[in-house]
Formats: C-alpha cells, structure tokens, sequence
C-alpha cells in the first residue's frame, strides 16, 4: 500500500498510504501520509497535498507505541491522537523506523535550538568597520551543525541496527534448537520478517554515510570560495568608505565656503532698500517637490508672484499667511520658563538600557497552525513572542511626541493646528517599525500610569476596562493647555502568511485654547512572513482628522507597501481642508520617518489620470517645512526589542504606584529580566486567576438578576471600571470609558484600598 521507498534519515521526506482510525461508523480509512522535517501531515488523497493538509502532529513531543503486528499509534499528550494500521508487518516497521529517526532528529534540533544560545552569539554582535567575520562564523557554524546532524543519524541508525540485529539473533538462536515441529514455519518466517528490517535500518544508515560523505565533499570546496569572496568583498568596502570618508569631507569644506559667501551676499543686500524683497523671492524658490504618483493629488511650486502680493490681493489665502508662517518657524517651546520654582528640584534621570534579549527559539508553526482564523486574544501565546512592556504602556507610547500637540496648543490659526493634530496622529506608527514583538495582554483592572508633569507638562493614566473584547481607556491632561483621550480595542486576525490588527476606538485632543475638539482613528497594522522569512511590519488604510468646532478635516492615506510600486515605502500623504472643502495645507512624508506640511496657493482639476478614470487635484504650493521628525534609536536598541528611549523607561520601578500598576506585573518582570521559562509558568498562573475570578463575578451576577431583566445584564458585562465611567460620547455618539477622576488624589493619599488584587 506504500511507496516502495526506503525509510530515509529525519529531515528528507518519507510519504505512503496508511489505513486511519476515523470513527466507529466508518472504521479504518485509507489516507495518504507524508513524514517531513519532523512533521507527520495526512492527506485523503495525493492530490489534497497542494491544497488541504487534514492534520500534522509534531513528532518532536509525539510518542510512538506498537499495538500489535500491523498496528501503531501516535500522540502528542491528548490533543491529537492517530490510530494508525500498516498493510503488513514489515511495512509497519517501515513506518516505525521512519518515525524513530524523525522524532530523534526533531528533539535534538529543538534541544539544540532551546540551548545554542552560545552558537548563535557569534552573528548577533555588530561587525566593527574591518571586520567581516561575524557573517563567515555563522556560515561556519550551520554547516558544522549539520554535519553534526548528520553524525547523530548516523549513531540513531547504528543504536537501530543493534536492536533488529539482536533480535534476530534471538530468532536464529531460537530456530536451531527447536525440532522440525509445526512451529517450525512460523518461526522461519519471523526470522525471514526480522532480516528484511534488518536490511531495511541497514540501508538507511548507508544512506546516511552517503548523504554525510556528499556533504563533506560539497562544502570543502564550496567554503573556501566562500570565504575568499568574503575577504575580497571586505578590501572594495574598506576602499569604499575611505573614498566617501574623503568625499564628505571635501563637501564639508564646500558647504563652509558657500555658508560664508551667502553671509556676506546678505549683509550686502540688506543695506540697500527693496533688495531685501528680492532675496526673499529666491529663497521661496525652493518649492514643494510635485509627488508624481500621489494617489489623489499632485503638487507643484506655485508662481513666485504669490510671495510678493500682499493680504489683500489674494483673500483666502494671504489673509492668514503671515502669522502662520512666524509660529510655524518658531523655536522648540521653553517648558519649563513657566514653573521656575520646580527647576529648582532635579528631575529623574530614566534608566536608558535593559537587559538584552535572550536568543531562544522556537517552533512558531507548531503553535501558529492550529490557530488561522481565530481572534488573537484567545490564543495563549508563551513570553517568546513577546516584548517585555503591556499593552497599556504600548498604548502610553503615543506620547513619544507631545511636543506636537504642546505646539498645536499654541497656534493661532485652527488649519495650522490642524497640521500638528494629523502629524501626531502619524507619529504614534513611528515606533512600530522593528516592534515585531507583542505586547503583553493587560489583566482586567490593570492600570498604567506615566507621570511626565515635571519633565513635560503631562499626567498619563491607562485601565484595562474590559477583557472580552479587549479594551483600554487612555486619559492625558496636560499643563500645556491639551487634553487626550481614547479608547482602544484590538481585533486581530491571524490569515496563515500575515497578522491583521485593527485597532477600534476614537482618539480625542482637545484644546483649551479655541476650545478646538479632534478627533481620529487608528489604521490597520499587518506583520508580514508570520510562517517563513523575517518578520516585517506595515501599515495601512486612511485617517480623518476633524475638527468638530471648527469643521476642518485632514484625509490622511497611508499607502500600503507594493513590491512593484515605484513609490517610497511607508509614504504618507494627506490635505488639510476647511469646513467648505478649500484646501490649505498638503502633508507629505512617511511613517516612519517625518512629515512635511506647505501651505496650498491655487488648486485645480486635472494632471494625470487617477484611479476609475478620475483626474486628480493639483495643489501648487509653496516650499515644504518639516513639522515631525523621528528621534533615533538608543544605542544597542536591537538588542533591547528596537524599544526608543521613552519605552526604555516605561517598566522601571517606581514608588507609589497603584498595586495594579503594569511595572508591577510578575511574569512581564521575569521575562524583562532574561527568565522566560519562569515567565511563562508566571502568565499561566496569573490567566488562571483571571478566570477563576471572572467565573465567580458571573456567578455572583446570575444570582443577582431577576427574570424581569433585560439582556443588557448579562453577567460578562457586570464589571465596572475603577478609575473609568462608560457614557456615551457627546461626540461621536459611542459608548466609551471616560476618566471620573481620583487616581492622582488618591496617589498622592497613597490609599488603594479599592484596587483588585491582580497579580
């Protein structure tokens, strides 16, 4: 019924047709098996193999056990069990010796990947400039450990062949003594059955001295070209860097030069009357680059005569033009000029490292498979996936940049205002772009507070207001005349390639000054290569910035990455208009980078053709101001999860926090600290005792309730947010979690006695 294949070494494939155990109805059935890389995946047929795999049991956990001459059974510990029957018995050997070399070469890999911490080490420290074996030392190494793979096939099949070989000498020794009886045929057929095994395990270790001897043969050769084009390509990059070295420093040199005869040009100009009007002119020269495959619009400089007419010659326009161009060119605000006193004390210096990341491994499709489809909260993820921070303290870290909407505060036109709100709102992605690691899912009642009052201005406080579905209410109050708040929750979808998240909840600033009220929502993030390959982060989908005082509204488009785009990755682009649809600002740049706004002087249909046949909008434009840059990394941040210097400090300890407090969370410490397998063991511990007390919560609730009661009752909904009140939003209409207040109080009391017991 099988393939007339030899059972082969763990790592080549090993497929046949074996008889299944389906159900009491139908019995055995004939399904079509395939043993590869440590995995046994079953098919009903041959052709399901592109298409439909019916199950995959990994043989590194599994255990193997022999019922009787043609049956055999494999388990993984309860969740997948396969009752399997073999032709004959010869052919069900086959199977078992196959499965043995899997499953010994699937543990030893996994031994291995959970213990060669120190094998990896060699690729992971950063390659000093003249130093180029770091990438050689790997490559070293993964041809030594599959030599060695293939040596520890070769011992599997030697300890296989000293089993058969005795039992076939017990059959032998037993065959000699026994008289010519009616035993005697069944005996010489078992030592005919026991000497084909033995031919068989025999095979499979000449099959895997051959393999072995290939290999060698193969790399000898193969690794010392290798490592000469290594060197080679180390000399042209040593003598690349000496040529840029020089070249920027003969920039340098020019730019000094030009800088002082520009210096000179306008003392001069600016003893002399109307001239330095004209110097102006060709200082605007520098326009707004026309984004030639923008989506929605196109810019191009708009004519230098828009520079040298005054307010009342362009109304729409000019009328506000002076003002903003003086408070968007206006130096870093002076926080701490409004409080001297508190200068007076030093501030907190925040620890800038953690400890790095432990290089453990693991099976991602083992777990990940079982999984497509299903909503991410509900699969209980061990620590290695991980980063060690929560998701309150992620959501905390939109306030990377607050200096935008300390900005915001101060403007005196809502359309420049408006360009700080969007640039903020785009901001918050700016710390996503290596996070491929998941943030910690908050206990119901967990809290986070970030107090920033003394640095800058702000007091932030999170709670996990809901656990099914997932929710967070966020609360910033700022001295510097802003308020921000939101609510989030997260849906995710795991499709087999990539992870969607699609964060749902509004985000509210609100401005004492102008009393202007936006409000925007999160696009969708996808990681990428969940299965195979690196793992890689994007994000995609539109935002509407609005204004509700006003009715201004900036549509913000993130372009989702294209291979065959001939655009820039992870672009940005939008426009600010009132509440008539007059454009006034275009924003342009990338998510993970910077933003750049320019004030629009003319709009008109036409330039090429957009999408469905649609012509797009072409803004001209005065030149380009930045208006959000990314702050780089710390040094040594991609051994410390890529976090940015705000997520650095965010787990430190601190005194006086809520018992309830993130910092405080046992198994996010543990894993923090390098000490993943007690983590784990910890977040078990700490879900149980989540269920255990949402299950006596509902319990209390269905006894409360009476038959009059509506389903709005119902017991999952009976919790009650501490720090929080749900109501419904005034603007948008929702149902949301809002702050009543009493958190900073009670700090400052030092009373939690109305805080769960958590952790």
């Amino acid at each position: 019924m099988s393939e007339p294949k030899t059972p082969t070494p763990a790592g080549d494939t090993y497929k046949g047709w074996v008889f299944k155990w389906t159900n009491y109805i139908k019995g055995y059935q004939r399904r079509w098996f395939v043993l590869s890389n440590g995995l046994l995946s079953y098919y009903r047929t041959q052709a399901e193999m592109g298409h439909t795999c019916r199950g995959t049991i990994n043989l590194a956990t599994a255990t193997i056990t022999v019922d009787d001459a043609c049956n055999f059974v494999i388990s993984n510990g309860g969740a997948q069990t396969y009752h399997l029957k073999a032709s004959c018995e010869v052919e069900r050997q086959r199977w078992i010796t196959a499965l043995e070399l899997a499953k010994a070469k699937a543990a030893r890999m996994q031994a291995e990947s959970d213990d060669s911490g120190d094998d990896f080490s060699l690729s992971s420290p950063p390659v000093a400039p003249g130093q180029g074996g770091a990438s050689q030392n790997s490559e070293v190494q993964s041809a030594l450990r599959t030599l060695g793979s293939k040596v520890e096939d070769l011992s599997t099949c030697n300890d296989l062949i000293s089993k058969h070989g005795s039992a076939l000498q017990r059959s032998l020794s037993e065959l000699d003594s026994l008289r010519l009886t009616g035993e005697a045929g069944d005996k010489i057929r078992q030592v005919t059955e026991r000497a084909t095994l033995f031919r068989i395990t025999s095979n499979a270790m000449i099959n895997a001295c051959q393999d072995f001897l290939a290999l060698a043969q193969a790399h000898s050769k193969r690794w010392q070209k290798a490592l000469q084009a290594e060197r080679d390509q180390r000399v042209r990059l040593e003598e690349t860097l000496e040529q840029l070295a020089k070249q920027h420093n003969h920039l340098e040199r020019a730019f000094r030069g030009a800088a002082q005869s520009n210096a000179t040009a306008d003392n001069k100009s600016a003893a002399g009357p109307g001239k330095g009007e004209a110097s102006d002119e060709d200082d605007d020269n520098e326009f707004f680059d026309a984004m030639e495959e923008a989506p929605e619009f196109i810019t191009v400089p708009a004519d230098p005569q828009f520079h040298k007419r005054s307010s009342s010659n362009v109304s729409g326009f000019n009328s506000e033009m002076c003002p903003d161009d003086q408070s968007l060119n206006e130096e870093p605000l002076a926080m701490n000029h409004e409080s001297p006193s508190q200068e007076l004390v030093p501030l907190k210096k925040r620890r800038t490292r953690i400890p790095d990341k432990p290089n453990y491994s693991l099976n991602l499709w083992s777990i990940m498979k079982n999984c497509i489809g299903k909503e991410l909260s509900k699969i209980p993820m061990p620590v290695n996936f991980n980063e060690p921070i929560s998701m309150l303290q992620r959501l905390s870290e939109d306030l990377e940049y607050h200096e935008l909407l300390d900005k915001a505060s101060k403007c005196q036109s809502s359309l420049e205002q408006m360009c700080y709100v969007a640039a903020f709102s785009v901001s918050s992605y700016s710390t996503t772009v290596y996070r491929t690691g998941k943030p910690f899912n908050p206990l119901l009642g967990e809290t986070y507070e970030l107090d920033r009052r003394r640095e800058s201005g702000y007091r932030s406080l999170c709670e996990q207001v809901s656990h099914h579905p997932p929710a967070a209410a966020h609360h910033v109050i700022s001295d510097r005349g802003w308020t921000l708040r939101q609510e989030i929750t997260v849906a995710s979808k795991f499709r087999g390639k990539y992870l969607s998240i699609m964060p749902l909840g509004t985000i509210h600033a609100i401005f004492e000054k102008g009393n202007n009220h936006y409000t925007w929502k999160k696009v969708t993030t996808t990681v990428h290569n969940i299965i195979v390959g690196k793992l890689w982060i994007d994000q995609s989908g539109e935002i509407d910035v609005v204004n509700h005082t006003t009715g201004d509204r900036c549509h913000l488009k993130f372009a989702p990455y294209s291979y065959f785009s001939r655009d820039v990755a992870r672009k940005v682009t939008g426009v600010v208009m009132d509440k008539d649809g007059k454009a006034h600002y275009v924003l342009s740049g990338t998510w993970d980078e910077k933003m750049e706004f320019s004030r629009v002087m003319q709009s008109s249909r036409g330039g090429e053709n957009g999408m469905e046949g649609k012509q797009k909008t072409v803004y001209q434009t005065l030149k380009a101001r930045e208006v959000w840059r990314r702050n780089p990394l710390p040094e040594g941040a991609e051994t410390m999860y890529y976090f940015t210097a705000l997520a650095l400090s965010l787990n430190e300890l601190e005194d006086a926090v809520a018992p309830t407090d993130s910092r405080r969370r046992p198994d996010q410490r543990l894993m923090e600290d390098g000490r993943w397998e007690e983590a784990n063991a910890e977040k078990q511990r700490l879900e149980e005792k989540q269920r255990s007390v949402r299950r006596e919560r509902e319990r209390e609730a269905a006894s409360q309730r009476t038959s009059s009661q509506s389903e709005e009752g119902a017991p999952h909904e009976n919790y009650q947010a501490l720090w929080f009140e749900r109501c419904e939003d005034r603007i948008t209409g929702e149902q949301v979690h809002i702050y009543k207040g009493g958190y900073w109080e009670a700090k400052d009391r030092g009373s939690w006695e109305g805080c769960p017991d958590i952790f």
